[in-house]
Parts: C-alpha cells; sequence; structure tokens
C-alpha cells in the first residue's frame, strides 16, 4: 500500500457501419484477404477520400452518451509512420481537434461511486492486419489482409483517474455495453471491433507528480486488461523498491506467459509528424444535427438498471444480470411483465431455466430463445395460480422450448394440472404413510422437518401433478396433527 497506480485508457472501438470510413468497400468481417480493398482505401495515386457521414453520427452517439461536448469544428490530420499493413504511408486520424472532448463516465454506483473523465473522442481509420502464423510460407513471409485499412474507428481517451486495475477493466466494461446499446459498435473483442492501451504508472502514496508510464498495448479482453495491468503494477514497483528507473516504453501482454513484455522504448517510439490532412475539408457539425442525434439516444443500461429496481423492486444483483450479463435480458423482462406476470418471477424464470438453456446452446443473447415472452408470461400465471406445480412447470417449459406450442395447450392436452381432489391424494397419502413407517415415527417423537420429506413422495407419487399444499394438510391430519415433543 506504500504505493498507487495511475492509469488511464485508450479505448479503440469500430463503428458500425456497412463500408469504411472514407470508401465505399463492406467492413464485412471474415471476407476473403483483399476483396474489401479499392484504390482509396489502398491509397493509390489519384484516389481521393470522401467521409462517411454514418460513422460521423455513430462517433457523436458516443459522445454524448460518454457526456462529452461535440466541437462544431473537427479536423482530420495525417498520422506519419510506416508500417506493412498501413498502404498509405500514414492513417487519417484526428490530433489536436477531436470531435468530440470533456466527457465523464461513471463508475458504480455504489458504495464508493466514483467517476473517469474523458479527454477525448476522436476519429480514425483503421490499418490493415499483418499475418505472421498460419500459412505455407510464414516460416519466410509476413502476409498482409488490407480489408480492415480504412474501416471506421473511434478512439476514446479517458484522463488518469483510475486507480486500480480492476477499476480499469470496470472502466472497459461500462464503455462496451454502453457503445453496444448504442449501436456505435458490436462489442466482439475477439474479431478486433473493440480493443484496448493503458498507460499505467505508479507513484508511493499522497504523492501528486506522476511517476513514469509504460503503455500496455492491444488488450482485447476485460480480464486479461486487469491481469496485464496487475502484473504491470507489481513490476513496476518491484524496479522502484530495487534501486531502479521505470523505463517509458510499450509492452505486450503474453496471456500465456501470464506478463507483460518490452515492444519498443521512448527513444525507438515513432515521431508521427501530424499535419492537417489536405484531401478532406474541415468537419463541421451543425448543434441542430447533434441535437437531434442526442433526441434518439436510448435509454444507457445504468439508467435502465436503476429503473428496473425502482419500478419492479429487483434486487441490484437481478437488475444487474438482466441489464449487462444477459443481452437483450431486459427487452425480455419487461415484455414478460407487460403480459401480466409478477417481476420476480419473470426475473428468476430468465435467470433460471432461461439461462441454463442458453449455457447449453453456448449463447448469451434472448434472440435465441424460442418461447416469446407472452408464452413465458402464460407459464408463470399458471404456476402462480396453482394449476401447475414448480416442478411440472419446469417440464412445460422444456416442451415449450423445442415444440414452440403454449403452456396451456400442452398442459391440457397432456393432462399435466395439478388435482387438489382429496380422496385421491388421501390414498397416495395413505401409501406413503405406510411405506415410510421409520419416518412416520420420527414425526411423532418431534422431528417435525421430515413432513417435506412425506410431502416429496407424495408429490413423486403423483408426478408432480399433486397440490402440495393439500398434500401437506393431509399428511398432518393422518399423522394426529401437531407432533409431540422430543423426549415425550
Amino acid at each position: 500500500m506504500r504505493y498507487e497506480p495511475v492509469i488511464g485508457l485508450e479505448i479503440h472501438a469500430q463503428l458500425l457501419t456497412a463500408t469504411k470510413i472514407f470508401c465505399g468497400c463492406a467492413t464485412t468481417f471474415g471476407a476473403p484477404p483483399n476483396t474489401n480493398v479499392c484504390p482509396v482505401c489502398l491509397g493509390l495515386p489519384g484516389a481521393l477520400p470522401v467521409l462517411n457521414r454514418r460513422a460521423v453520427e455513430l462517433a457523436i452517439r458516443a459522445g454524448l452518451a460518454l457526456g462529452c461536448r461535440i466541437q462544431a469544428r473537427s479536423i482530420f490530420a495525417r498520422k506519419n509512420y510506416f508500417y506493412p499493413d498501413l498502404p498509405k504511408g500514414y492513417q487519417i486520424s484526428q490530433y489536436d481537434q477531436p470531435l468530440a472532448v470533456e466527457g465523464r463516465l461513471e463508475l458504480g454506483p455504489d458504495a464508493r461511486t466514483r467517476y473517469v473523465g474523458i479527454t477525448r473522442i476522436h476519429m480514425e481509420e483503421d490499418a490493415g492486419k499483418s499475418l505472421h502464423h498460419g500459412l505455407p510460407d510464414s516460416d519466410r513471409y509476413t502476409a498482409v489482409d488490407f480489408n480492415r485499412a480504412g474501416v471506421p474507428l473511434i478512439e476514446i481517451v479517458t484522463e488518469p483517474d483510475l486507480r486500480s486495475a480492476a477499476d480499469a477493466a470496470e472502466c472497459f466494461s461500462r464503455v462496451r455495453e454502453i457503445l453496444v446499446a448504442l449501436g456505435v459498435n458490436d462489442g466482439n473483442m475477439e474479431e478486433g471491433s473493440l480493443r484496448c492501451d493503458a498507460n499505467v504508472s505508479v507513484r508511493r502514496v499522497g504523492e501528486a507528480t506522476f511517476g513514469t508510464k509504460t503503455e500496455v498495448k492491444n488488450v482485447n479482453s476485460f480480464r486479461f486488461l486487469q491481469k496485464a495491468l496487475e502484473y504491470e503494477i507489481e513490476r513496476q514497483i518491484d524496479v522502484l523498491e530495487s534501486g531502479g528507473r521505470v523505463v517509458q516504453e510499450t509492452r505486450l501482454w503474453d496471456s500465456d506467459l501470464g506478463e507483460t513484455t518490452s515492444m519498443r522504448t521512448k527513444e525507438e517510439a515513432h515521431d508521427y509528424r501530424y499535419f492537417p490532412e489536405p484531401d478532406l475539408q474541415p468537419l463541421d457539425v451543425p448543434q441542430a444535427w447533434v441535437e437531434a442525434i442526442r433526441s434518439t439516444l436510448p435509454e444507457l443500461p445504468e439508467e435502465r438498471k436503476q429503473r428496473l429496481m425502482a419500478a419492479h423492486g429487483l434486487s441490484d444483483y437481478d437488475a444487474d444480470l438482466l441489464v449487462r450479463l444477459i443481452t437483450g435480458g431486459a427487452d425480455y423482462f419487461e415484455r414478460v411483465v407487460a403480459a401480466g406476470a409478477q417481476a420476480k418471477a419473470a426475473s428468476n424464470w430468465i435467470q433460471g431455466e432461461i439461462r441454463r438453456r442458453l449455457k447449453e446452446l453456448g449463447r448469451d443473447d434472448m434472440s435465441a430463445v424460442p418461447v416469446t415472452p407472452e408464452a413465458l408470461a402464460e407459464l408463470i400465471d399458471l404456476a402462480e395460480r396453482g394449476v401447475v406445480s414448480s416442478t411440472v412447470a419446469k417440464d412445460v417449459f422444456d416442451r415449450m422450448w423445442t415444440t414452440g406450442r403454449r403452456a396451456k395447450a400442452i398442459v391440457d392436452e397432456e393432462g399435466l394440472a395439478q388435482t387438489g381432489d382429496t380422496s385421491a391424494i388421501a390414498a397416495l397419502v395413505e401409501s406413503v404413510l405406510a411405506e415410510n413407517a421409520d419416518a412416520v415415527e420420527q414425526y411423532r417423537k418431534g422431528k417435525t422437518n421430515v413432513i417435506g420429506f412425506l410431502v416429496g413422495q407424495v408429490m413423486k407419487k403423483g408426478k408432480g401433478r399433486i397440490d402440495p399444499k393439500v398434500a401437506n394438510q393431509l399428511l398432518r391430519d393422518a399423522l394426529g396433527g401437531a407432533a409431540s415433543s422430543p423426549g415425550a
């Protein structure tokens, strides 16, 4: 605890456009190499860029949702560096006049609500991809796929306000969920559409000045980000404690080794020689357009979570799971409730049976659920009114999932409704008592908890179609009412 980390993030998010930022080539992931290309994104002589309006709109949506001020004028610039997968020898980005500035993101709310400043959000084009492995001649050559070159990105740069690796991972996670909720980004980190760089330094607790920072590059999961920062924080502390000096450098996270490794030092870092892009006009954004976009913003995840808790009495855990852990979970839940189901019951079914089924499919989104919210509400109603037992309700749900039939139709056609016929249940009670003399004796000696076992046996004989309340009462009557005290 003698040291504290200081962390800032740079989050690169691909915008969900059909075409690239400066040309009409598709942004489709997984196309054959070098097929989504043209003279513009390849940087061939005489080809001129034309800005994608939809990309600007999505970038503005992200800026507004993150509390940024959208600048009336922003400038595209050339970021000059040489790398094989950068076809033009420069990247069109924004530098000293970005699209959006001065935002803020809340982490929490909880007992230690904290805020992370958003320094800037700027637009840029992605580079291509170097392929070092997987081809027949990879031992001799590096292949280049330019399909990603020109894909539209925003870079979200935070202030160095984060003070733990866990908070940094939460910040990255919150940004992702906001971008996905906005329809700005698909959140697919495995395909590279969302990536994160982290700048981290350590300083003694109480000091105001920052230590020497290192940059951890291209982390594409929340868990790896946290692990990489935890390792890097400890590494820097060890260097300082041993009397050494932290070197400003770029480092890469090696998930196999569980450590960061040096990529390049400050002395090897690029001088990007930014200058205004001569082939693009300044980007002027009318305030009326900004306000029109603002009016279309959806309810954001944290806002929705708080509303579900207030409106439906859900716990923090239940609301968080519906909003954050199951894609489309909150939408589905609210439709179930709107169809007449109790909120807690709807939440329990989504978290229980539906989530179990989704895990079996390897999915986490409600689009894979074949049972409509209205059909689930009908099943919940049957269970709440005692028409079917909880056990039978789960069996009915399984049939609904596989056949698409409605709950009432299944219950009626297969005779699954609970019976309250006391004469039929009494016969089952008599049979259970005869078969479980030891349990009967224990009950009469005061071990009343065995009544649950006996009720279960009656339910089993009745194949779940017995009203458990009637079974319980008939058992107690048959056992002679109240049990005697132990030792009586």
